[in-house]
């Protein structure tokens, strides 16, 4: 009978470890990562030296600075933990193609079939555990046929179950638990130092120079320890064996359900093993039951490890320095073809592209681009990296280029369309070069920056000022579904400024605006527009508008109103000019 083997490591101190690793010597003596919970400041992360000084992972910082005063303190940076993590995990795939990250700072192995490829189980995990030294980290690990047993042996092995009540009266855990563990001793039988006394409803023991009242709070019989040393490998079908001896919260239990079955004498999985399945379900629910099945092996738990994403790289190493830019040019033409053939195998095109330059004294010049479309065309995409080359430096010489595409997008979706959409699409597409506007975009963006480009696109409103909104040109189609106004708007418009006259909503043959005096010729209107009433904007507080095309004397076409008045005064304003 075949069965799975999981893998689980465990690291204790990640987040401690990885500023230890970045800093490269650079600290010494205990550490501590501290995260805010709650408005206050909690260490989540350890070092060795810091555990050495009697600190540990949820203690306060305050706290933590009076028992160790040379403690250094960094914030915890949950996206480095996560990358650092994500590291690990493509490493570990070395040994097993099925990885899944585990919490924080665990990862999953289901090692079934490929232990022998590394001399056995045990070759294995030494060569892991070496590995793991080699590059300055803590590492417990598990081996087991359930991934629940095997996370219950890299986290609880050698572990003695602690006591979670008040105290250690032994009078607060249940009856039965006391019956059991204060069994009265013959006054024959003196080898332990016990007798008897009393009448049996009320027994005391008394040992020999000492008193200990039991039943009455005082200390509980002391169980005898775990092994120091448990096997972190559980043979194959040997799951009860190995997890019977650990506590209770090595099954992923909640805090408080670990504290109540401790309470109540239950403080090994193997106490729980011989109890009736329906009396925990009853007392505790169903997942203490799940939780017991699943480090069992008998309720499944499959390792899900998360989908390789798809990377895009493409790198060419110099036989010689180079310093021109004619050469980077031409070792750009070499590895763009090749980038953008996996980029069509794979149905994408290049949004955003980043070239690096690795010059002979170990320094990188980096420059990047982005394409106002996707594209996996090379006669596109170099044209546009040729007009930003001038942004690195060569110094004594580029031994190393590579091209990684940052953002990628589909570009092999199409809309289905019938006969009478796709002849309006060619007949759109004859009055202008679409991938020509694309191109004017990408170099334009090249040069000044695509988020300096912008269009406007429609907003359905009547209100004047709101009926466009500007979009970046290279994150948006060209808007074709313009409304048209039921009455004309003026080609620039402006914030409304005061125009002296009369005021009532009679437009003035004669008006005074910008220092000036308007003779009226002609008038359009009104065009009555309200306000929003479901917005507040400051600029309406006027109340309602009459608006009028107005044609001066001198042959100019404004736009002026009349408010009427509502938070504000009423008068007339100027907004706008036709051409």
């Amino acid at each position: 009978m075949s069965h799975r083997r999981i893998l689980s490591l465990w690291f204790p101190r990640l987040g401690a470890e990885r500023v230890l690793r970045d800093a490269r010597g650079g600290l010494t003596g205990p550490l501590a990562i501290v995260e805010e919970v709650s408005n206050r400041q909690v260490i989540s992360a350890l070092n060795q030296v810091a555990e050495d000084a009697g600190l540990h992972r949820g203690q306060g910082l305050r706290d933590a600075h009076a028992i160790c005063a040379q403690l250094i303190v960094r914030s915890r940076n949950l996206s480095a933990e996560t990358g650092f993590l994500a590291a690990l995990r493509r490493w570990s795939g070395q040994f097993s193609p099925w990885v899944a990250e585990d919490g924080s700072d665990g990862l999953v192995l289901d090692l079934t079939g490929c232990a022998h490829l590394f001399g056995g189980e045990e070759a294995l995990l030494a060569r892991i555990e070496a590995d793991c030294g080699a590059m300055g980290l803590s590492l417990q690990m598990g081996l087991a046929d359930s991934l629940g047993a095997a996370w219950a042996l890299a986290r609880f092995a050698g572990a003695a179950p602690e006591p979670s009540r008040s105290g250690a009266a032994i009078d607060q855990e249940a009856r039965a638990t006391r019956a059991r563990a204060a069994v009265p001793v013959q006054p024959k039988s003196s080898s332990l130092g016990y007798v008897q006394k009393g009448h049996p409803r009320n027994q005391v023991l008394i040992q020999k120079g000492k008193q200990r009242h039991w039943t009455r709070g005082g200390l509980a019989p002391q169980t005898a320890a775990l092994p120091p040393d448990i096997a972190r490998i559980a043979p194959p079908g040997q799951n009860y064996g190995a997890l019977a001896s650990l506590p209770v919260a090595a099954l992923r239990l909640e805090a408080a359900t670990v504290a109540q079955l401790n309470r109540l004498g239950l403080r090994r999985i193997g106490d729980l093993l011989g109890q009736p399945r329906a009396s925990l379900a009853r007392r505790f629910g169903r997942g203490l039951v799940l939780r017991l099945d699943q480090a069992m092996g008998a309720a499944p738990e499959p390792v899900s490890p998360q989908r390789v994403q798809d990377h895009f790289a493409a790198r060419l190493s110099l036989p010689e320095p180079i310093g021109l830019k004619e050469d980077v040019l031409a070792g750009l033409e070499r590895m763009l073809p090749r980038l953008c053939a996996r980029l069509e195998d794979r149905g994408k095109g290049l949004r955003a592209l980043r070239l690096e330059a690795h010059r002979v004294d170990q320094d990188v010049q980096m420059l990047s681009l982005t394409l106002a479309r996707p594209s996996r065309d090379p006669a596109r995409i170099l044209p546009l990296l040729e007009m930003k080359l001038e942004e690195i430096d060569a110094g004594y010489g580029i031994e190393m280029l590579r091209l990684e595409a940052l953002l990628v997008e589909p570009i092999h979706a199409r809309t289905q369309a019938g006969p009478l959409q796709a002849g309006a699409a060619a007949e759109a597409r004859r009055g202008g070069d679409e991938s020509a506007l694309e191109d004017l975009v990408g170099r334009l963006g090249a040069r000044v920056g695509l988020d300096q480009i912008t269009r406007l696109h429609p907003v359905d409103t009547h209100i004047p000022e709101k009926t466009a909104k500007v979009l970046s040109a290279a994150w948006s189609e060209p808007a074709t579904d313009w409304p048209v106004a039921p009455h004309p708007r003026p080609l620039l418009l402006w914030q409304p400024e005061l125009v002296h006259a009369p005021l009532h909503p009679r437009l003035p043959a004669r008006f005074r605006w910008r220092g000036r005096n308007w003779d009226l010729a002609e008038a359009q209107g009104p065009e009555r527009i309200a306000p929003q009433w479901w917005l507040e904007d400051p600029n309406w507080r006027s109340g309602v508008r009459d608006y009028w095309v107005v044609l001066t004397g001198s042959g100019a076409r404004l736009w002026l109103f009349f408010a009427h008045g509502g938070a504000l005064s009423p008068g007339w304003f100027c907004q706008g000019s036709f051409a």
